[in-house]
Order: C-alpha cells, then structure tokens, then sequence
C-alpha cells in the first residue's frame, strides 16, 4: 500500500513465493489465481480478471463433450462447485477472498482476446435446471461399515473424518446407509496412500477387534458433478439424470447432494465415465448446438 500511494506500480508475483522459514517455493496449481484474489479482496477492486488458455467457463469438458458451450455467467457457488469438483479453469479457493466482498470476476483467454469470457458473480435472474456438468477420473471410493452394534455408524463416520482431517485430505464426496450403519467417502488417487494410514492409525483398536469390516477402497471410479443454482426444487431433475446414464448402461455406484440442492454428485465406473457426462449433458439441454436453436 505505501507504494501505491507513492505512484509506484508493483509487479507481484502469484505463483512463487516463499516458505515461513524463508525458501523460495511455489504455490502450486491455481496459486496465481489465489494470489490475484488475496490482492483484489485487499485493495478493495472493482473486478478481477484471471487469464487462462480457455475462452470461459463452459458446460462441460471439451475434450469430452464437443458441443459444450461458454456460460455467460455464474454465481460465486456455481463457480466455486465447478472448481471443486473438477473444472480446471479456477482452484476452489480463489473465489473466497472476493465473495463477502462482491468482487466480480471475469475468466478469460489470453489467446483470444476478443472473447467476451465468464463473468462470475452474485446471483441474478437464475436459469432454472443445471448449469454445467463436470468429472473426475483420478479418484477413490473408500468404504467403512461397523461390523455389529458395538460401534455406531455415526461414531464410525466421525472417527474416519477426524482421521481424514489430520491427514489434510480433501473429501469430494460422501454417502451413507443408516441401516447398515455403513458409509464411503471419495478422495483424490494421489491422497489416498496418506488416507489409508490416517485411517488404519486411527481405527487400529476397531479393526484388530473386529468391530468393523476390513476397509474397502475402488480405485476404478470416477466422478460426475451437475451443478447448477437453479437445479433448487425442480422436480424430476435427479430422475432425469439418473436415467440418462442407466441408459447408457453405466452404473451407478454412489450419490450425494446437500440440501443447498446446488450440486449432485455421482460416482460411477471409471470406464463409463465419459459417457455419462455426455448424457447429462445432453439430457440437460447444455449443449452449444440447443442453445443456438432456442435463439429467437
């Protein structure tokens, strides 16, 4: 600050810096993004512009889906959920900074500067339905049941996510069974050998006594998140989307929605993944080619 208000113009770098001790470092993947937003939310901007290779956030993958199309806008939620579980234009957490303040953001292509972007925002006039569809491929399931009425699922579900906590892992997803007293958590593939430790410390006494099964872990899954503000009490949209991935003889292994209503997630078989995407994506009306039909 003392160097804007003596007319300096600092350049300041988002993707290095440095340890607590001192050592050059790297911020790692979406550190400039955090970076720009720590900045704008200090300085109090008017809008915040992030470069990337991609002309703005779109609906869906297009490698996977190839009429996927550029949304215009979407919420700091919308934004948020798509980063988090998946889409690579923003990390999760460059959003945070800039929400309470109502800093908008724009994603842009620093390859094509005449594209209008995304602007990401507070919610305004909400279409109703899905937004946009994304996926993860390098994920786990893991699986932990109590084995009789020594241990409560509830008690089992608190230990394994304190385990999770302290081995700084992030849970994309979670889904549980109350009469089986069973539940499975889905993690990143590159976290799961820290998780297993954490797990295995933490429940050593419950597993060496048998009070609750072996744990299970599926590597062979991936996930697929529908997000969307207006997806809140629309009626059939869940059957909708769970149909048109059985029709496309994919299975579906696990689901998990908030009651916000602002994302489903569903994980299904790694191999089965792509097509599920497209499905829903179709199944939802987001493709380029819809929209350009529904213009008047």
């Amino acid at each position: 600050m003392p160097w804007l208000e003596g007319g300096a113009l600092p350049v300041i770098t988002g993707f290095n810096g440095a340890t607590a001790d001192g050592r050059p470092t790297t911020l790692g993947r979406g550190g400039s993004d955090f970076s720009a937003a720590i900045l704008a939310a200090v300085l109090d901007a008017s809008e915040l512009w992030i470069w990337t290779d991609v002309d703005g956030i779109m609906t869906a993958d297009p490698r996977i889906v190839p009429d996927a199309a550029v949304l215009d806008t979407v919420t700091y939620a919308e934004a948020a959920e798509l980063a988090y579980n998946g889409a690579k234009v923003l990390h999760p957490r460059t959003l945070a900074p800039l929400a309470d303040r109502q800093i908008p953001v724009w994603s842009k292509n620093s390859y094509a500067l005449d594209k209008p972007g995304t602007r990401i925002g507070m919610p305004g006039n909400t279409p109703g339905g899905a937004r946009a569809v994304t996926s993860m491929a390098n994920v786990a399931l893991v699986s932990l049941e109590a084995a009789g009425a020594e241990l409560s699922g509830t008690r089992l579900m608190a230990r394994a996510l304190d385990a999770l906590t302290r081995a700084n892992a992030e849970v994309l997803a979670v889904s549980s069974s109350s009469y089986r007293q069973n539940f499975c958590f889905l993690v990143r593939r590159e976290e799961l050998s820290g998780v297993m430790k954490a797990l295995e410390e933490t429940l050593s006494i419950e597993l060496a006594h048998g009070y609750i099964r072996p744990i299970s872990v599926d590597e062979n899954v991936g996930l697929l998140a529908v997000v969307g503000e207006g997806m809140r009490g629309v009626t059939g949209l869940a059957g909708r989307i769970f149909t048109a991935i059985s029709q496309e003889q994919v299975n579906i292994i696990a689901i998990a929605q908030g009651s916000s209503e602002l994302t489903i997630c569903i994980v299904v078989r790694r191999d089965g993944l792509e097509k599920a995407v497209r499905a829903v994506h179709t199944e939802c009306g987001l493709g380029r080619r819809v929209r350009e039909t529904a213009v008047p």
